[in-house]
């Protein structure tokens, strides 16, 4: 992804702030930053505007924190901060640099992102090791994939396989969600932008949507392939590691979630997750129930292909397409 010129962004500190305010808002974005250490001086040493907005933006990139950073700006400039209001000259031009090299806004979450058109990454471009975030976690395993693996030929598991995996890839990456994990016979997908905890949900219900269609049409393995799901969410750090985020509570819960609480071919969501939904998507989940068999206090609500008696099956398609953000 191209780099950012920065220009606009000295340009607009400098005309816009004193040294003691830009310094203010640089460890607002990175806590423990400060300019006068940066330059090696002792405190209370003078900096000029030019020299303190050059060395502020120049820090803010090499930490990786300059999205960072304008998102501050942008936030302080529409909100405020401790009761004033700023105005920041040039603050377009910043914002547009950045849209320039390669990244998208989410009004919902006044993020910016990596341009899905030109590459897509696990940390959406932008964030780095350590960053917290408010996410949601769509958890999935494949039922009795030992089974399955033993019962089928190697070539035609892998050919399927892959055929699952474009599906979940698509429900997730087409809601601006990420794909964490893919193991032998789970995936991991996580959300941040956007109505987040919704659109994991959407990409559950379209799973469970396409995976029906494709165990009729076109699954040529001895059985269906069944799938658990579960959705949570909370606090996550982002880490390339996987062995440190599966050790969040977050991640750890929607785990428990899809192992005790979910059967073959459902999706549930916790409780907590639930509460925050718009009633009309609670009312295609069965009523809150604990989950059976645990000593776990969590509460669910769940969803399943065969919902009654009467087999009804939940088929609507292509639910909270990435082109909306309420989904």
């Amino acid at each position: 992804m191209p780099g950012f010129s920065t220009r606009f962004c000295r340009k607009c500190l400098a005309l816009s702030l004193p040294v003691e305010v830009m310094n203010r808002f640089a460890k607002e974005t990175l806590p423990g930053y400060d300019v006068v250490k940066s330059f090696g001086f002792s405190k209370g040493h003078p900096i000029g505007i030019h020299e303190a907005s050059d060395r502020i933006v120049a820090d803010m990139v090499a930490e990786g924190y300059y999205v960072d950073f304008v998102e501050t700006l942008m936030r302080v400039e529409s909100k405020g901060y401790m009761g004033h209001k700023y105005n920041f000259r040039g603050l377009d031009d910043v914002v547009g640099d950045v849209l320039q090299a390669g990244f998208s806004y989410d009004k919902a979450t006044c993020q910016f992102f990596e341009d899905q058109n030109q590459q897509i990454t696990r940390n959406w471009g932008r964030l780095v090791e350590g960053d917290e975030r408010q996410m949601a976690i769509l958890r999935l395993d494949i039922v009795g994939n030992t089974a399955l693996v033993k019962e089928n030929p190697k070539a035609l598991i892998d050919k399927t396989y892959k055929d699952l995996r474009n599906i979940v890839t698509h429900a997730v990456v087409s809601r601006l969600g990420r794909l964490w994990t893919w193991e032998g016979d789970g995936a991991m997908g996580v959300f941040m932008l956007g109505n987040y905890s919704q659109l994991a949900i959407f990409a559950g219900l379209e799973i469970i949507s396409e995976m029906f269609i494709f165990n009729k049409m076109e699954n040529q393995l001895k059985s269906g392939i069944k799938l658990r799901m579960a959705v949570h969410s909370g606090h996550l750090t982002y880490s390339e590691s996987e062995n440190q985020y599966t050790k969040a509570d977050t991640v750890k819960t929607a785990i428990m979630l899809e192992s005790k609480a979910a059967v073959p071919d459902s999706l549930v969501i916790s409780e907590s997750l639930a509460m925050s939904q718009d009633q009309h998507l609670l009312n295609i989940f069965s009523d809150s129930k604990t989950i059976p068999n645990s000593k776990d206090k969590y509460r669910i609500y769940q969803i399943t292909l065969e919902q009654d008696p009467k087999e009804r099956r939940y088929t609507e398609r292509r639910t909270g397409d990435r082109r909306s953000s309420k989904g």
